[in-house]
């Protein structure tokens, strides 16, 4: 067999997987940080390749309106465009008002905070990292503490949860230090939030594969994002090596693949998803924990089983 015939049928065998695949995780725009291509574009995009859904996120606004939008006035896109909210300075922070319109509006997902979670705060200063979002084109971020003075998850924090519990939204943890997370997602199942998603372990908030192992033990989703682990992408910081331990620790069935992706200067979310494909065959792993990991487990995490049967089926 020719190494041409190879490559095409690599290249129809991640078409096939991604057939039905959810993007929870991609930074569309529009947006106060330079995007290279926005929510329609990104729907359009996603639709050829027969995603059946995406999560746009933003950290300064929920999406929900632009779903809203692109579902009414463009129903032949195959991909369903979603929605959620980080919980950052210009939402109003840990705002229950906020999480609740959102649910309201259709949205899925509730990011803890991110660009001003106190411990992204101190971890910028120290990585030479400047994220040029809110945090520098508006005013300095200034920090949303989820503890109190004592450690303990604070009142505000628990009003969100019950927020979310409430509603039926998942919780993302966001740029917490991997200590608040464990604190909050324990208050959380408490308040009955209905499911959990750990937020790139590999990447800023300092877990371990040991944290990851004893989150998904417990029904903890891991969300890691592909950007940080392919060759040619500006934000890798982890080996091929390093995605295997990752997955191996919580297990196919509770890993979640998302880009991460949407920024200038970078491939396309689309792209990601096919090289992060590319990487989980490289590993080993087979098309069903392929198919998990791509899309059933985020359709079971964010509620989209319907969308995800429908793309299949197509």
């Amino acid at each position: 067999m020719s190494m041409a015939h190879d490559t095409e049928e690599l290249e129809a065998h991640v078409d096939r997987l991604l057939v039905g695949a959810i993007d929870p995780h991609v930074h569309s725009g529009p947006s106060i940080a330079a995007r290279a291509l926005d929510h329609l574009a990104l729907a359009r995009q996603m639709s050829a390749a027969g995603f059946a859904a995406v999560i746009t996120k933003d950290h300064d606004y929920a999406g929900v309106m632009t779903a809203a939008l692109i579902a009414a006035n463009f129903p032949e896109l195959k991909t369903k465009v979603y929605s959620g909210i980080a919980l950052n300075n210009v939402v109003g922070g840990l705002n229950p008002y906020a999480v609740e319109h959102t649910a309201a509006m259709g949205g899925k997902v509730v990011f803890m905070p991110t660009l001003a979670a106190a411990h992204h705060l101190k971890w910028e200063k120290t990585s030479g990292w400047v994220h040029p979002a809110s945090t520098q084109k508006i005013r300095a971020a200034s920090a949303v503490p989820v503890l109190d003075g004592a450690g303990r998850v604070n009142d505000a924090t628990k009003e969100i949860l019950d927020a979310v519990a409430r509603t039926g939204l998942a919780l993302e943890s966001g740029h917490l230090h991997i200590s608040e997370t464990l604190l909050v997602f324990e208050e959380a199942r408490r308040r009955g939030v209905r499911a959990l998603i750990l937020t790139h372990p590999e990447d800023i908030v300092e877990a371990t594969l040991g944290d990851v192992r004893d989150l998904a033990a417990q029904g903890v989703f891991a969300e890691h994002s592909l950007c940080m682990f392919l060759e040619g992408s500006k934000f890798k910081t982890r080996s091929t090596e390093d995605l295997r331990d990752q997955i191996e620790a919580a297990g196919p069935d509770q890993t979640i693949l998302c880009s991460d992706l949407g920024q200038v200067g970078v491939f396309s979310p689309l792209e990601g998803f096919r090289r992060g494909v590319k990487l989980c065959l490289e590993l080993g792993y087979d098309d069903a924990q392929i198919r998990k990991m791509v899309s059933l487990n985020a359709a079971r995490a964010f509620g989209l089983e319907a969308d995800v049967a429908a793309a299949t089926a197509a």
